[in-house]
């Protein structure tokens, strides 16, 4: 019964998150980053009142960036900056309708960038989720880290997909929900691994790869020419 009812209401919160996010007909647009070398600058806000934020909170955030860079192959990097300079902004906020998450486009001077809204509170999920996450930090972790890179995902310009082994899977389509809460967790004996475990598929990392290709020629020509021992690096081939 308890784990019906958790079924219910993980179905109703992500079908609602992924309305949320859902994309139209028209593809997301790729981040345009800063520099030939994949750049991409971001900024984490402290958690708003009422949104039951803690600070360790901004390590899951970041830890979603990496796990988005290592997919890329170094094809992408994050740094932090300035909220005014930053291409991704991530802002911890309220639970509300029961969503988990949110990705906006915006405009960072005439490129394109992304706010995404994380809601970390489990409570705002309906009473089983809040109870299994109260009794199961971990669990909570969880679910924050893997709403953290499912929209980070959209900020890059990755749709959602049917494929229930993704990251970017549409709840929409349903399927086993805790489930897909769970194989994450058993792979964690402590909240460090979650640094190390990214979450993500052999196809989402296909995707971001095509999202965003190896530098052009002309810029790899042009910066081997200003630094030789570049070129020798530049020779790395992807995995």
């Amino acid at each position: 019964m308890g784990m019906l009812r958790l079924r219910a209401a993980v179905i109703v919160g992500l079908a609602a998150v992924a309305a949320a996010t859902a994309t139209s007909a028209q593809p997301l647009p790729t981040l345009g980053p800063l520099d030939a070398s994949g750049r991409v600058t971001y900024f984490i806000e402290d958690g708003e009142p009422g949104s039951t934020y803690t600070p360790a909170d901004r390590d899951l955030a970041r830890w979603a960036l990496e796990a988005w860079a290592r997919a890329s192959n170094g094809r992408l990097r994050f740094e932090p900056s300035p909220r005014a300079d930053a291409l991704v902004q991530v802002y911890w906020v309220p639970a509300g309708g029961g969503q988990y998450g949110e990705m906006r486009p915006m405009r960072v001077g005439s490129r394109r960038g992304a706010a995404v809204y994380i809601r970390p509170d489990t409570n705002g999920l309906g009473p089983d989720i809040a109870a299994a996450a109260r009794k199961d930090p971990l669990l909570r972790d969880t679910i924050v880290y893997l709403t953290c890179v499912h929209e980070l995902g959209h900020a890059l310009g990755l749709e959602h997909t049917a494929a229930y082994a993704d990251i970017m899977f549409f709840f929409g389509y349903g399927g086993d929900i805790p489930g897909f809460f769970g194989r994450y967790r058993t792979q964690l004996k402590s909240r460090a691994d979650i640094q190390n475990v990214s979450g993500l598929s052999a196809d989402d990392v296909r995707r971001v790869r095509a999202l965003y290709p190896q530098r052009l020629r002309a810029e790899l020509n042009h910066e081997d020419h200003e630094n030789p021992h570049a070129a020798r690096k530049n020779t790395k081939k992807d995995l």
